[in-house]
């Protein structure tokens, strides 16, 4: 009453009890508020727990899994298989092969391969060799 102090309220509502510095004193709603967004928290991090929980993995799925693999190894084999035969088909010429390894200077096999690659022609495959 002596004192000329002005008493603020907080935007929410709540009235607090000023000190003399000026600082809201803590009131029984701030602890609370506190508390719920600390366990908001909680709940969010037992969310993510429960989300992650790792279930039990089966013999049954690991023998699926290691099929599934040598399944597509062979296949992966099978096609490579037939990929050779059907170069190994392509006719190529020796002269095409010496003017490649020369101008190029690559090994035989590879100006052979490269060759067949290309069914034979010498152009394309002189284009595929220098890009």
């Amino acid at each position: 009453m002596g004192s000329m102090g002005v008493a603020v309220s907080p935007p929410n509502g709540e009235c607090g009890i000023a000190d003399e510095a000026g600082d809201e004193a803590p009131n029984s709603g701030a602890p609370q508020r506190r508390q719920a967004k600390h366990d908001s928290g909680v709940a969010d991090l037992e969310r993510v727990t429960d989300y992650a929980e790792e279930k039990e993995i089966s013999s049954q799925d690991i023998l699926g899994a290691i099929s599934l693999i040598r399944d597509r190894r062979s296949k992966e084999t099978m096609e490579k298989i037939e990929r050779e035969k059907e170069l190994c088909k392509v006719t190529i010429l020796k002269e095409h092969v010496d003017i490649i390894v020369k101008e190029m200077e690559i090994s035989r096999t590879v100006a052979e391969r490269t060759l067949r690659e290309h069914h034979g022609d010498v152009v394309a495959a002189l284009t595929a060799l220098t890009d």
